[in-house]
C-alpha cells in the first residue's frame, strides 16, 4: 500500500479498538502460586490512548482472555470500553459499530495474531504490531516499528493524530 493509501485511511478513523494480549502488553502473562495473572503494559502506550480519547477518538479493548489486571490498566488510560472473551473478535465488533455509530471503515484495529486476522480483515485501517505474525503482517494496512507491548500503540496513536492533524493539539495538553 502506497503513503496516500494509507493517509486516507487514517484520516478516516473515529475509533481505535486494541487487542490486549501482545499489543497492548509484551505479551508475556505470569501467574503467582495462587493463579493471580500480571501482565507488563508500556507507559507510553497509555498515554498514546489517553491523549486520542482527549482528542475525540476513543479507544475499546477486544480480548481472547479477560483479567482483573486488565480492567484496572483499562480504567487507567480511560478506555471506553473492554470486551473480554471474545471469540471471535467480529462478534465484539458488530457490537462495536453499532453502539458507536461508526463504521467499519472508520476504525483502526491493532492486532498480532491469528485471533485477530477476522476483524483485521473487516476493519478500515488493519495495523499489526512489529512482531505479529505473517499472517497478520500480511493483512495489515501498515506495521509498526515498535513491537506489542512497547511503544506500537503509541506509534499507531501518534499517527492517527499527526495525519489528522491533531499533533499540535495533543501538544497543548501538556504544555498549559
Amino acid at each position: 500500500m502506497d503513503s496516500g493509501q494509507l493517509t486516507e485511511k487514517v484520516k478516516k478513523i473515529k475509533l481505535l479498538v486494541l487487542d490486549v494480549d501482545g499489543v497492548l502488553t509484551d505479551g508475556r502473562i505470569i501467574y503467582d502460586s495462587k493463579g493471580r495473572d500480571s501482565k507488563f503494559f508500556d507507559v507510553h502506550d497509555g498515554l498514546g490512548v489517553y491523549v486520542l480519547n482527549r482528542l475525540g477518538i476513543k479507544t475499546i479493548l477486544v480480548t481472547a482472555k479477560g483479567s482483573k489486571v486488565l480492567k484496572h490498566r483499562a480504567k487507567d488510560m480511560q478506555v471506553s470500553e473492554v470486551y473480554e472473551d471474545a471469540i471471535p473478535k467480529t462478534s465484539a465488533l458488530c457490537k462495536i459499530v453499532k453502539k458507536y455509530k461508526v463504521s467499519e471503515d472508520e476504525i483502526c484495529f491493532i492486532g498480532d495474531d491469528l485471533v485477530d486476522i477476522s476483524i483485521m480483515k473487516r476493519v478500515g485501517l488493519p495495523v499489526a504490531v512489529e512482531n505479529a505474525c505473517n499472517e497478520a503482517k500480511e493483512i495489515a494496512a501498515y506495521i509498526t516499528k515498535k513491537r506489542g507491548g512497547r511503544g506500537a500503540v503509541r506509534e499507531t496513536a501518534e499517527l492517527i493524530l499527526k495525519t489528522q492533524g491533531k499533533w499540535q493539539e495533543a501538544l497543548k495538553i501538556f504544555s498549559e
